[in-house]
């Protein structure tokens, strides 16, 4: 991990790209940078018992995300990097929607997750990537200063299983 400012251009010698994301493959990669974004639309879904979201459930995940730029981890940046950078087709856009809200392939996609982490990341990128996602969902579900409701704190306890953070 580096201790470098984040958002801070590259120095002399040192790539503009961490070291971090040429150990993944596109698939993995794929995976990791798309976890957050579904993460953020699940949580921001109604369901069965859980409240209608507004705006601000929605800009509350994307600070979360953003949030990621800051922290001390070379993979959580290059991940919001990638999120930013990202130019998606609008055919692929549709089919990553139809799926994105699918809590059972939510789960799956963050157990996957898991499994490509303990292959390739160093064990403090594993551990700070994976309560990043978690407090992406998290400050969705909190958004508006209210507690969450049985059905958010269900969700968020399954999220929290299928990362290995329980």
């Amino acid at each position: 991990m580096s201790h470098s400012v984040a958002g801070e251009p590259p120095s002399a010698g040192r790539r503009a790209a961490p070291l971090t994301t040429a150990v993944y493959s596109a698939a993995e990669w794929d995976l990791l940078t798309d976890l957050p974004g579904r993460v953020l639309v699940a949580a921001a879904s109604p369901g069965p018992g859980r409240p209608p979201r507004g705006v601000a459930a929605g800009l509350a995940g994307l600070d979360a995300v953003a949030a990621g730029r800051a922290f001390d981890s070379d993979l959580i940046r290059a991940v919001v990097a990638a999120i930013y950078a990202r130019h998606d087709g609008a055919a692929e856009r549709d089919e990553r929607d139809e799926r994105l809200t699918d809590l059972v392939d939510l789960l799956a996609a963050a157990r996957a997750t898991v499994r490509v982490l303990r292959r390739r990341a160093d064990p403090a990128d594993s551990a700070a990537y994976r309560q990043w996602v978690e407090s992406v969902a998290a400050r969705v579900c909190r958004a508006g200063g209210t507690p969450p409701s049985p059905a958010d704190r269900r969700f968020l306890d399954r999220l929290a299983g299928a990362l290995d953070l329980r």
